[in-house]
This record gives C-alpha cells, structure tokens and sequence, in this order.
C-alpha cells in the first residue's frame, strides 16, 4: 500500500492555502488605493495684535478683531436723553409764565372802572373785600397823585362797608392799563355804587379807578413756580454737562 509522505513539520501556509517555502514571508492580498488628499493653501500669518484694557483675547493665527466703528468710547451715563428732559422742564416754566401773565391781563381788563376827575358809578357784583387800582400816565412806576374819593350806593339794595388804605405796593401794567393798588373796600350788599372824587387837581385827565380782587396771588402763583421750573431746567443742564464731561474724560484717561 502506498503512502503519502507527510509535509514537513515547519511547512507554511498562505492566507489563500497554497503552501510557501520554509523561510519565505506569506503573501498577502494588495492593499486598496485611495484617491490623494487635497492639498490647501497655508494659513496667512497675521501680525499680533497690541492688546488694550477691555479688547477681546488675540490667538495667533487669527483675523485681527477689527473694531466698531465710532469714537470707541463707552456709552456714557446720563445719556443725552437727559438733555431734552431739562429743556422741556424749562419750556413748561415760560408756558407756565407766560399763560399765567395772559390770565392776569384778561382779569385787569374786566375790571369795572370810573373815569378820574369826573366821577362816575360802577356795578360790583359781590360782596367782600376789594382793591381800588388808580390807573394814570406812570401809575407802575409809582407816580400817584394826592386825591379823595368818596364812594357810596347809587340804588338799593347796594350797601358799602368799611375803606382804607392799601397796605403794600402792587403794580401792573398791560396794554393801555398802567395801576397801582391805593385803597380797600368792603362791600355789604353788591349793587350799583356811584365813585365821587374830591380834591383832586392834580389828577390827570384819562385816568381811572378800577375795582377788582387782588391781583398780587394770582401773580406770586405764576411767578414763582414759573422761574423755578426754568431755573430747574438751566441747572439739570448744566448738572448733565459737567457730569458727562467727566466721564468722558475719565474714559479718554483708561486708554478708550
């Protein structure tokens, strides 16, 4: 019987079973071939970029950070906003001045008069106290002549009450109407009262006596809140620009 002999003991296999000399590397399949990577162009270098306080990190091989464009300064605080605040305080203090003064001129026009030297009567139409104004060439400025008048009811039911001097001195002039406060009245009942001047030479022709409320509140009323709104205005201004000055020059100090 014949046999096969058997294959050496240090014999090798390939991977794909045929045998291989003692000695000899095996074989193995080819590898795949893939296609080459493309190639891109380098990266430019930028130069470092000087850092200031408040800029964003630099790395290398970064864009330069190129800046908003402006002044580069913070944004200031007050903001300006608070500029139009102050201007509209002090507008509404020369409304408020102005409307004020319109109103007091429409109550001098309304007040009832009787022409000096002649005399004459007036209608006052409630009871209290009232203001007797000589109107005359220079009455604002002071100038008063000397007179007496003599002040009673015309026809029932009026009735007067107690005279007197006017205690300080109140002025005005509007238009044609130039007066000053000379004397009180209180009156009982209102009604016709017929106005008697005596003594009175040295008065001009064309002047007058007014009677009406006093005007000196309603003008203290207009007056005083009316310069101080303006007065706040000018300040809150003033009080914004010095404060922003500042800052920015603060800002311009910190290297902005």
């Amino acid at each position: 019987m014949d046999t096969q002999p058997d294959q050496p003991s240090g014999a090798d296999t390939a991977p794909d079973g045929s045998p291989t000399s003692p000695g000899q590397a095996p074989q193995y399949p080819a590898q795949p071939q893939y296609p080459a990577q493309p190639q891109y162009p380098a990266q430019p270098q930028y130069p470092a970029q000087p850092q200031y306080p408040g800029q964003p990190m630099q790395y290398p091989g970064q864009p330069p950070v190129i800046a908003a464009a402006g002044t580069g300064l913070p944004q200031m605080r007050p903001g300006r906003v608070w500029y139009l605040v102050a201007l509209a305080v002090l507008l509404v203090g020369v409304a408020w001045i102005a409307l004020g003064l319109i109103s007091v001129d429409h109550q001098v026009d309304s007040f009832p008069r009787a022409p000096l030297p002649a005399g004459g009567t007036v209608a006052l139409d409630h009871s209290g106290g009232y203001v007797i104004y000589y109107e005359g060439p220079g009455a604002s400025g002071g100038l008063v002549p000397r007179f007496h008048v003599r002040i009673a009811p015309a026809a029932p039911p009026a009735a007067v009450g107690s005279r007197g001097p006017y205690a300080s001195s109140v002025t005005y002039s509007f238009g044609s109407h130039q007066g000053r406060a000379v004397l009180t009245l209180q009156v009982v009942r209102p009604g016709r009262f017929r106005v008697e001047p005596t003594r009175a030479p040295d008065v001009p022709g064309g002047s007058d006596l007014a009677f009406g409320s006093s005007i000196a509140g309603r003008v203290a009323g207009t007056v005083l809140p009316s310069v101080g709104l303006i007065f706040l205005g000018i300040t809150g201004a003033i009080v914004v620009g010095i404060i922003r000055a500042a800052r920015v020059r603060r800002a311009r100090a910190q290297g902005f």
